[in-house]
């Protein structure tokens, strides 16, 4: 009950701070507009809109043509700064948006979609980017203002006249949304919705009529750039929380371990937290959802923290310190071992985007943004004596084994060795996201993957999104790891990526089925088999052509991988390579095998006296 009323005050003080920040924008807005001697000047909704998302560094925009969006998307097309990354569904869409604002950071992901059978096909997509907090504008194209006004029986609707159906289905996973009907509003609502998707990372939803996408307003508004930064701590709360802190520090005799997780990269404070145990020199931990949140070659990181199933030097070193300082906690299932923290509240202190909590106390309105680096200015004298605390070394080395196999005990140390600085690595939920877990990244490497909403297929799309993104921002490669199972929902987006250009590896998991499933439960049912692709044959099927634009693969043994991973020509990725890799069918991550277990007693999923496949009659 006490939970429930803390996250309710949360929003209430997260949507005034919004109000305020927006009120504030727009009084700067007409100030500007009245210095200004082009202020008369105009521009269509459609020019106003997509001028916003350049100055928010969007350079590329996603989704599939419609009737009630292609006059939109001609804006798109003729837009100098601004490319058209068509896709093959509205789903992958989404999650190719969704994968674009998670490397891209600071900025967000845009998906475009028609009206009802289009939004709707993206709406798991938005919701996922919604769980896992990635800023991504979701554009509507809508029918006419007369047309909602009048309520034909047009196509896509449902035939009932409800034209608002889907508008109040697409609340349910937005953080905020507008249903543009008047010019005289358009800009400030763009305004209001694109701030509120960057600062508190969540998608957001706009219905854009056909008509008033041609409709001329006023530019004066683009002369003042959005606010995007986070609002100013109230100065007096701000010091009395800094003092606190000092103080829990001070009494745990500086046997202080940092633990990093997924908001602190939602909310851009990776900067300000890894200057904070840079200069403090305490230890550094992260959970599986802010893997690279700190660079894993940092010598104070010490690895993944995930409960009962992290490493047992991991696990020893973060539950006994005294004083454990949590940034951008998310505490899911997945991302906690099932909720097995034992770490005592008494000895917690977590900084969030938008309250700090010590203890049992929460302080609304006290951000992590701008309290850490105030945090560090005050923690540099104990620098020399957190050095004294000892941080185990983050390696995986490849073990020795006697077969020729490629088990996943041996896969993900030896991937390891692979990965170079700047490299995107993409793991597809299951077995991939946790057999990398334990796999220490090279600094200036980003790691996505899709830990609370989950969604099995997730990665092709995004794998395109982060692709382009990666390519704009001057990161290395992009490589993927992911399951037959899992690439058979959004396989398409493979003649996307072609299409885009982007040359991502591809390492595929043929491992004949849904291998976290099978752990889960029904580990021989055939509700967890899944067909055999000719994997090989799907690049040139997708558009590519086989030793020009495209290379595929199938290895078998180490040996055959090893070869390749060591191959040069392989590991330049200059073309879009797929590797079929062929593993056991019910071999699985240690840290997998560990959840599933945890998961299968949670979920209790045998009745009493009720046979399953598995059962012994």
């Amino acid at each position: 009950m006490a939970q429930s009323q803390a996250q309710a005050t949360t929003q209430v003080v997260a949507n005034l701070q919004a109000e305020v920040n927006r009120l504030k924008h727009e009084l700067e807005t007409m100030q500007v507009a009245d210095q200004i001697p082009s202020a008369g000047q105009t521009c269509t909704i459609a020019d106003y809109l997509l001028e916003r998302l350049v100055q928010l560094k969007v350079t590329d925009i996603f989704g599939v043509p419609g009737d009630f969006n292609l006059g939109f998307l001609d804006y798109i097309e003729s837009h100098p700064k601004l490319e058209w990354a068509g896709n093959c569904n509205e789903l992958n869409a989404a999650y190719a948006a969704d994968g674009y604002a998670r490397v891209k950071e600071g900025s967000l992901g845009v998906v475009v979609t028609t009206f009802g059978v289009g939004e709707l096909s993206a709406t798991n997509g938005i919701a996922g980017a919604f769980s896992e907090r990635v800023p991504v504008l979701h554009i509507a194209g809508v029918p006419s203002t007369a047309q909602q006004k009048n309520k034909p029986m047009l196509h896509h609707t449902l035939g009932d006249g409800r034209f608002d159906a889907y508008h109040q289905a697409a609340q349910q996973f937005v953080i905020s949304h507008a249903s543009l009907q008047d010019k005289s509003t358009a800009a400030a609502e763009i305004d209001r919705l694109l701030t509120e998707c960057v600062t508190l990372a969540r998608p957001v939803y706009l219905m854009l009529p056909t008509d008033l996408v041609h409709e001329r307003i006023p530019t004066k508004r683009l002369q003042t750039p959005l606010n995007i930064e986070p609002p100013q701590n109230d100065p007096e709360i701000e010091s009395f929380v800094l003092n606190e802190i000092i103080k829990l520090i001070e009494e745990a005799e500086r046997d202080v371990v940092i633990l990093v997780d997924a908001c602190a990269i939602r909310h851009n404070v990776k900067k300000e937290v890894f200057e904070f145990a840079e200069r403090t020199h305490f230890p550094v931990y992260s959970t599986p959802m802010g893997k690279t949140a700190i660079p894993e070659d940092y010598e104070r990181y010490g690895g993944i923290y995930v409960g009962t199933i992290s490493r047992p030097e991991v696990k020893a070193k973060v539950e006994s310190a005294k004083l454990l300082i949590s940034v951008g906690g998310l505490k899911s299932d997945f991302n906690t071992g099932n909720f097995t923290y034992e770490i005592p509240t008494t000895r917690t202190v977590e900084l969030h985007s938008d309250h700090t909590r010590i203890r049992f106390a929460a302080y609304h309105g006290i951000g992590m943004k701008r309290l850490l680096p105030k945090l560090t200015h005050r923690m540099q004298p104990f620098r020399e004596d957190a050095k004294a605390i000892e941080v185990p070394k983050f390696t995986l080395p490849v073990p020795q084994e006697n077969n020729d196999t490629i088990s996943h005990l041996w896969l993900w140390p030896r991937v390891g060795q692979f990965f170079r600085k700047g490299d995107v690595i993409v793991a597809e939920t299951g077995t991939s996201s946790f057999g990398i877990l334990d796999v220490p990244l090279p600094g200036g490497s980003v790691f996505v993957s899709q830990i609370l909403w989950g969604s099995i297929g997730w990665t092709v799309g995004s794998t395109l999104g982060a692709a382009i993104a990666a390519r704009e921002i001057g990161l290395s490669r992009v490589i993927l790891f992911i399951g037959d199972g899992s690439i058979q929902l959004t396989v398409q987006e493979l003649s996307a990526m072609i299409r885009s250009g982007v040359k991502p590896i591809i390492f595929l998991l043929n491992n004949s089925g849904y291998t976290i499933e099978r752990y889960l439960h029904g580990e021989k049912a055939r509700y967890n088999d899944v067909a055999n692709w000719k994997w090989t044959k799907l690049l040139e099927t997708m558009g590519g052509v086989e030793g020009e634009t495209c290379q595929s693969y199938t290895v078998k043994t180490k040996d055959e991988l090893s070869q390749l991973l060591d191959n040069a020509e392989f590991a330049k990725a200059d073309k879009i390579q797929l590797v079929e890799m062929l593993m056991e069918m019910h071999d699985a991550p240690r840290a997998l095998k560990v959840q599933a277990e945890l998961s299968g007693k949670a979920n209790k999923y045998v009745s009493m006296g009720v046979n399953t496949a598995n059962d012994t009659l």
